[in-house]
This record gives C-alpha cells, sequence and structure tokens, in this order.
C-alpha cells in the first residue's frame, strides 16, 4: 500500500463543492457575501480529548467549502502547538486586527495547523495576569450571573480565554471588508465548540457583534457527571432538577457557563440524537440541529489492501501473546481472536463492566461448547501507574533473545542444507545444529518459562486495590487460567510506538484485531467503533451512545455488515450482558471466511461516515446561524427554522435555474 500523509490528502475523493447540501452551495455564498468562519475551541493544535479529533478530521471538509476564509481559534499551548503550527503571514485586514491587539497587549499568533486541510488557525495567549481575570469575571457575574470560585486554574483559563477571543472578535469586526458597506448585514461567522471555548458567546451578544454564533456541546458536563454514578441515567433525565443535581456534584460554575452558551448562540447543536435530549432537560433549550462527527475515511481505508494489513499487525498481537502468556502455558494462535475496548477511565460510562461481565458468560459459553478457539481481550485505557511490570519487561526481553537464536538456527542450517542437497546427500538435520546454538536454544527456553498464571494488568497500578476494573475482573474470576478459553490483558497505558509492550501505532494495533467490543452507557458519539468500521474492523457499540443511535436510526439490520448494536436503554445490566455475549458467541462461532467476508462489508459500508456526507449538517448549521442573525438584526424573530431556510434556499434555487434557463442559447 503506498503510504498515505495525514498532512496532504484531500478529505475525501468522492466529494464534490457542488454537491447541494441544505441548500446550493454557490447560492449561499453570492447571497452572504462570501463570510468568514472562526471555529473557536480550547483544542485546537491543543489535544485534550475527542474534539480535537473532531475538528482535526473536519477541517479538510470545511477548507473546502470555505477557502481561506476559514480559521481555526485555539489558545497558545507551546509546549503541544510547536509539534503541529507552523507561522505565517495573515491577510492585511487580519493584520491589522491582530497588530491592534498586539498594541494593547494581547498577542495572537498566526500561521497554518499542519493537519489535513492545512486551515489557518489563530493561537492566543490569554493570560494577561490576576487583575485582567478579576475584571473578568466581574463582567460575566455582573451581566450573567455566573460566580467563579477563586483558584481553580481551569476555570481561570477559560475566562481568560474567553476574554480574549471576545478581544479579537471585536478586533476582526471593526477591520473586516464589509462589501458595499453593509456592516451589520455581514456578520462573521463563529462556531463555539464547548463550554471552555463557548464562554465568550454571551459577551458577543451582549455588545452586539456582527457574529452570528453556533454552540455546539459534545456531551453536557453535568450528564457526564450524573451518568456516571446513577442507573437509567436517561429514563431519569425528563425528572431531574439540573440546579440541584449541580450543586450535588460540584459543577455550578461550569454548568451555568454552558447554558449561557446554549441560551446565548443563534443556533445551539450537539452531536447526537441522545446528547440532545439531556440539552433540552439539563440546558433549557432544545437542539436546533445536530452534528453527527464524521471521519475522513479515506486516510483510514486501505482499500484491497485491508486484509493483508490485518493479517500483517495480526502477528504483531500473535508477538505480544507469546511473550504475555507462553512463559506459563501455550495455546493455538491460528485458533486466536483479538477483541478489545478501548476509551478513557470511566468504566461504567465506557462500559468496562459491562463488557467483563459479557466475557465472563462468554467464557463459560466456549467452555461448554469447546471449540478450540481463544479469545484475548484487551482493556486499553489510560491509568496513573508506576511503572510498566518488570516481569512482562523480562519476559519479552528472553521473547526476543529466543527469536534472535531461532533465526541464527534457520539461516546456519538453511546454508548447510542447502550444500548438503546440492551435493546429493540424504536428509538429516539433527547434525547440522552447532552444540553452541543448541545449548543457547535450551537455555533461552527455560528461562522463558514462569510458574505463575500469566498477569492480568501489564502495569504497576498506583493503587491496584482500588481499582474498580482490576477488582471486577477478580470477582469474575477472569484471572487467565489455562483452561478459561477468554484471557483478559488490561493495558493502563495508550498503545503507542513507544510502548515497549507493543512497539505499534493504535491505529495498526486496531486492524490486528478482529473485533472492536464498546457498548457504553454514556457516550454522547463514540469514535472508536467508527475508527474501527474505518479500518474493517466490525464493532459493537450500545443504544444509547450517539454513534450507536445514529446507525440504529439511519440503517437496518447492521449488524449483518458489522456494527452490532447492543440495547442498553430500559433493560437491566444482566439482561444486556446476556445480550452483548450471545452476539460474542456468534461471532467466535464464525469461521475464517466469514470473518474475511464481514470485514468486506464492513470496509464497503464505512464510507456512510465520511465527512463528505456527515459533514452537510455543519453547513445546515452556519447557514441557519447566518439567517437567525439577518432576521435578528431586520427587526424580525430570530429564530428561523432550518425548514423555513431550506424552503427559502429550495425556492431560491429553483428560480435561479429558471433564470438560467431561458437565458441559455437554444
Amino acid at each position: 500500500m503506498a503510504e498515505r500523509t495525514l498532512q496532504s490528502d484531500p478529505a475525501s475523493t468522492d466529494f464534490d463543492t457542488a454537491t447541494p447540501m441544505l441548500f446550493d452551495d454557490g447560492a449561499a455564498k453570492a447571497r452572504s457575501g462570501h463570510p468568514y468562519l472562526f471555529e473557536v475551541s480550547w483544542e485546537v493544535c491543543n489535544q485534550v480529548g475527542g474534539i480535537y479529533q473532531v475538528i482535526r478530521s473536519k477541517a479538510p471538509l470545511m477548507a473546502q467549502r470555505w477557502g481561506e476564509h476559514y480559521y481555526c481559534v485555539g489558545p497558545w499551548e507551546e509546549a503541544k502547538a510547536t509539534l503541529e503550527y507552523e507561522e505565517s503571514r495573515p491577510v492585511p485586514w487580519v493584520a491589522r486586527a491582530l497588530l491592534q491587539l498586539e498594541q494593547q497587549g494581547l498577542k495572537v499568533r498566526h500561521g497554518t495547523w499542519l493537519v489535513p486541510g492545512r486551515p489557518k488557525v489563530l493561537l492566543i495567549e490569554h493570560w494577561q495576569g490576576p487583575e485582567r481575570l478579576a475584571q473578568a469575571k466581574y463582567a460575566y457575574w455582573k451581566d450573567h450571573g455566573i460566580d467563579f470560585p477563586a483558584n481553580d486554574w481551569l476555570i481561570d483559563g477559560v475566562v481568560t480565554f474567553a476574554d480574549a477571543v471576545r478581544r479579537l472578535f471585536e478586533a476582526l469586526c471593526e477591520h473586516r471588508p464589509v462589501p458595499g458597506g453593509r456592516a451589520q448585514t455581514h456578520p462573521l461567522v463563529g462556531h463555539f465548540h464547548e463550554w471552555l471555548g463557548g464562554l465568550c458567546i454571551p459577551a458577543l451578544r451582549r455588545r452586539n457583534l456582527p457574529v452570528a454564533s453556533i454552540f455546539t456541546t459534545h456531551a453536557t458536563l453535568l450528564g457526564r457527571y450524573i451518568a456516571s454514578s446513577r442507573e437509567n441515567f436517561y429514563d431519569q433525565l425528563p425528572w431531574m432538577d439540573q440546579a440541584e443535581e449541580a450543586k450535588r456534584y460540584n459543577v455550578v460554575t461550569q454548568h451555568n457557563i454552558e447554558r449561557a452558551c446554549a441560551h446565548g448562540s443563534h443556533v445551539f447543536t450537539t452531536v447526537s440524537s441522545v446528547t440532545a435530549e439531556e440539552c433540552a432537560v439539563l440546558l433549557g433549550r432544545p437542539v436546533d440541529v445536530v452534528l453527527p462527527n464524521g471521519l475522513t475515511v479515506g486516510l483510514y481505508n486501505a482499500g484491497h489492501e485491508q486484509q493483508r494489513l490485518h493479517g500483517e499487525y495480526k502477528e504483531a498481537l500473535h508477538r505480544f501473546t507469546m511473550g504475555h502468556f507462553f512463559p506459563s502455558y501455550s495455546f493455538d494462535l491460528d485458533k486466536t481472536l483479538y477483541f478489545f475496548t478501548s476509551g478513557r477511565y470511566e468504566p461504567r460510562n465506557k462500559g468496562f463492566d459491562l463488557c467483563l461481565e459479557a466475557m465472563a458468560r462468554l467464557n463459560a459459553q466456549l467452555k461448554a461448547e469447546q471449540t478450540g478457539k481463544t479469545v484475548v481481550f484487551f482493556i486499553v485505557t489510560k491509568k496513573a501507574t508506576k511503572s510498566i511490570n518488570p516481569l512482562a519487561m523480562e519476559k519479552r526481553g528472553v521473547l526476543n533473545e529466543l527469536n534472535e537464536v531461532c533465526e541464527k538456527i534457520v539461516d546456519v542450517v538453511g546454508k548447510r542444507l542447502f550444500a548438503r542437497a546440492a551435493s546429493g546427500a540424504r536428509l538429516r538435520m539433527d547434525d547440522l545444529i552447532d552444540e553452541y546454538w543448541l545449548l543457547r536454544y535450551k537455555r533461552a527456553q527455560h528461562a522463558l518459562k514462569q510458574h505463575c498464571l500469566p498477569m492480568v494488568v501489564t502495569h504497576i497500578l498506583e493503587d491496584d486495590a482500588n481499582d474498580p476494573v482490576l477488582a471486577q475482573i477478580r470477582q469474575l474470576g477472569l484471572v487467565n487460567r489455562e483452561e478459561d478459553p477468554v484471557k483478559v490483558v488490561y493495558v493502563p497505558d495508550f498503545i503507542t510506538p513507544t510502548n515497549r509492550l507493543f512497539g505499534i501505532e493504535y491505529d495498526q494495533f486496531v486492524r490486528g484485531c478482529h473485533l472492536g467490543v464498546f457498548p457504553s452507557m454514556y457516550e454522547p458519539w463514540g469514535y472508536t467503533p467508527l475508527e474501527c468500521l474505518a479500518m474493517g474492523v466490525p464493532a459493537m457499540t450500545s443504544d444509547v451512545a450517539g454513534f450507536g443511535r445514529y446507525v440504529a436510526e439511519n440503517f437496518s439490520e447492521s449488524d449483518k455488515w458489522g456494527m452490532t448494536i447492543v440495547r442498553r436503554r430500559g433493560r437491566s445490566y444482566h439482561d444486556a450482558a446476556a445480550s452483548l455475549a450471545g452476539s460474542l458467541m456468534s461471532f467466535c462461532r464464525m469461521e475464517r471466511r466469514d470473518r474475511i467476508a464481514l470485514r468486506n462489508e464492513v470496509d464497503k459500508h464505512s464510507w456512510e461516515f465520511d465527512w463528505s456526507r456527515l459533514g452537510r449538517a455543519y453547513h445546515a448549521a452556519h447557514d441557519l446561524a447566518q439567517a437567525r442573525y439577518g432576521a435578528d438584526v431586520g427587526g424580525g424573530i430570530a429564530m428561523v427554522s432550518a425548514s423555513q431556510l431550506a424552503g427559502q434556499m429550495a425556492g431560491h434555487t429553483a428560480g435561479q435555474t429558471a433564470r438560467d434557463g431561458a437565458g441559455a442559447k437554444p
């Protein structure tokens, strides 16, 4: 497979900029006078969580539609930004705005984000000292009733960033080019992500700046807290008192910021219909547009190489398995299946608990049916650790030594055997190996063996006695006994080439696995199953995960092409575990040729989740914000609906088509 580059590949080869979105794109630009879009997030050039992946992977599509009028705005975090940021010269009107801010003491860096699409970025050195912070906090308390705690480094950073973004927009609005001098009818478009990036929205609206604003919450902060500690979150949601819940979880300030952003924006959006439910209750405003998250599938999809790459990286997992399990006992690698789950360390929200319960049931079923197959289940997350377990590193070193010895023996034997064959001698092998290599071979074999069970966790945890994942593994008895067909490997560190246990990228690890299992209890969207599909790996998720709900609402019988939806809503924990175990058992019964056919189906359907398709909702939200801004400044009702806008634009496009036809030559 030719090497792909994440720096220069286009968003998608099948994306056509002339394809109608909510309405004709060319008509929209002509009507709006080529507006500028500024996408604001705490995670621009600053990877913290999943929003970084959303903005990064979506950038090519935004650049295709908006061209040089698209900017990303984020905080200047030198340690991270220097790895993917390249300084560049701004266009004259932006340069004048940035110079004005610099004269006022606010430094804003202009450059290019070195990701697909190469969007322009404005990175703000937003910390202006304690006096400026106090002034900004007072303004938000006086104007918007938001109280702020003292000495909270994250909230203080959000406040100073919001104040700096507000000043940036003021300067940009002052210096922006305005067609025909009609300043109020040609706004900038500001798309703000999460409460960390959206706090300036209320300030922009209060100052009546010409900015059409969109606010996207990727997960309500309060909802995440409640779901992690309460059963049946969505069933209880309609009766929750959001103010009391915010006090209970000590997130009053963050929750009030999020509500202010939702109510202050022209268009309020979220990433899934699941999260839209909690937004209406907890934030007090229904969502205007749902923005499902896509991927630039072309950067993951290997085409005809998918099967070969699966085999190649499965060998890397075989190598790990030999070093981890074979010192205690061995099993047939040709009949071994690799399952995995991954995500941030929220065991209940991410469904780690349900995975383990289902694996215990699967273990019993495989024992009963005696299929001869082994399942190695990886739990990949990030948890505080002291180090990699020294025993794991020792056995990995011995395995490398044994591999080196075997390669040397093969080399020596091969040359001698060839010479013997050429001389016409009979085939005899025993005398071809030197005593020296026989001794090293036996010593390496002996050093590899251990008289204990394979470890469950690869690292030494900071607090293993109180780790809920490890506690459940012990409680279920999934301790990697030889007679158990289901083995568990708990990896409390991300898989990277620098991780000495694996030595491969996370994407390569995923390609080597047979199945991804993500039965989340709280997941506003969920990129992990989507990444599996993009790499041709079947996956399982739940109906309370945003991606799972999207698949269930838009595709029938998705399990036939590799995307299984586990029903968790309105269902008990043990019923859901039994259902998941049944689906896992069905997968284990598949033969190799059936798994190959299923991966081909996964590969075929993965393009349904490319940004060229799912990104159209973003275009609709941006156009809706401009329409509502126009109605607002025109003295009308700002709450233009998406259906109204679609109808207006359909009429506009039809009229334009008729005029074009009338003017055409016969």
